[in-house]
This record gives C-alpha cells, structure tokens and sequence, in this order.
C-alpha cells in the first residue's frame, strides 16, 4: 500500500520567537537543521528511502527537506564506501536513487493576513486552528485549508511514482490534514506534532482514504 509520510518543518528563528508565520518566512535555527538530520536517520533505521520528496513552496520547508536530501545523498555515499571495505560483506541490493526535490504550492500553510510577522497571542482562539476567525484579517479559515490539504495530497498520493512520499509541509496545515482523517487513525491523535514530526498515513487508492498508523518523533525526545 502506497505511505504518505507528512512532516513539519524544523524549527525556526520565528518559532522560537513565537511570532506568527503563515505565509512569511524565517531562517531554520541549528535544532532546526539538527532536526532534519535527525528525520533522515529515522528514516535510514527504517530502512525506508522515499520514491518522491515534495516541499511547501515556503524556505523554512524547502530548506528542511534540502537538508535531509543532502543527508540521504550522503547516506549513499557512505554506503557504496561501505561495499568496498573487505571488512563488511558485500551488499548485494541495489541502492534506491535519492529523488530529486519538488514543490507543490498546495502544501503551503494558512495565510493569517495581517497578524503575520505578530505575536502568536494576536491570532482569534488556537494558532493552528482557530476556525474562520483569521478570514477577517485576510487569512485563510480552517474549513479551507483542510479541503486544499486533501485534495493536494490525494493528488500526490495517486500520481506515478508515489509509493513512498515524504512531504514537508507547516503545523497548522499538518494538523488539519490530520484532522480530517481522525475518525480512522490506528494511532493516538491528542498528539502535539513538534518540529519535523512525521505522520506516517497508508493511502488507499481505491478510496482515497488515507489511515494515520503512526506518528513520529525522530529526536527520540
């Protein structure tokens, strides 16, 4: 069954700030970029090398998953060093290619208008979902974004190659597609998805229905 695994960015300098972000960007902070690193062995552990990597079009996502790229690229190399050592057995299997990186604009967080740039405090009720209460300041509603986060996903999900999707995208824009598939998750949801958590979702290609089955803290913390 084709996996879908939804991260979140690293941490920013805006995070920690506790400004709001929404459309506007902010520079990757070193637990950031620690963050991402820490992604990419998770994933090496798991054994899984991803057949597509897709970034939000924002820095703070495309600089995320550049890192963890460049992690994997890595990983490669030291691997085919690995084969010629005469002390390791040799590794029959051919390694995976790393994928290029791609952006879909669909994977963009909410905008919150005016209140970005703010203090977190600023935004109506909660940050990542406060309802339609940002739509007034020029924002993006709630109801809005989880539809654009499930169509753009179940886009991806049934384009070819999309065995094993790692996709970078933003806490607010995770947590509503999260949401909308809470009734069938095989795992707990009352989960805070921190920096460069990992949702890992089976899709279901006959009916376009994704199943949390696991949500991930690569740090370990």
């Amino acid at each position: 069954m084709p996996t879908l695994y939804l991260m979140r960015h690293g941490q920013t300098e805006f995070n920690v700030a506790g400004l709001v972000q929404g459309h506007c960007d902010s520079p990757l902070t070193e637990l950031g970029c620690a963050q991402a690193r820490a992604a990419r062995r998770w994933l090496a552990a798991q054994g899984i090398m991803p057949t597509r990597l897709i970034s939000s079009p924002l820095g703070r996502a495309r600089a995320t998953l550049s890192l963890l790229r460049s992690e994997l690229l890595d990983g490669m190399v030291e691997s085919k060093g690995d084969r010629h050592d005469q002390r390791r057995p040799a590794n029959p299997s051919t390694p995976q290619p790393v994928p290029p990186l791609e952006i879909d604009d669909g994977l963009i967080e909410r905008s919150y208008g005016s209140l970005e740039g703010g203090p977190r405090d600023q935004v109506p009720s909660d940050l990542w979902d406060p309802g339609e209460g940002v739509v007034a300041f020029g924002g993006e509603g709630s109801a809005a974004l989880r539809e654009r986060m499930v169509r753009t996903l179940t886009k991806i999900m049934h384009a070819p190659g999309s065995e094993r999707v790692l996709a970078v995208s933003h806490g607010s824009a995770v947590a509503q597609f999260k949401a909308a598939w809470a009734d069938r998750a095989r795992c707990p949801q009352d989960v805070w998805i921190g920096n460069c958590f990992i949702l890992v979702f089976d899709f279901d290609r006959k009916t376009g229905a994704f199943t949390n089955t696991g949500i991930i803290d690569p740090t370990g913390a």
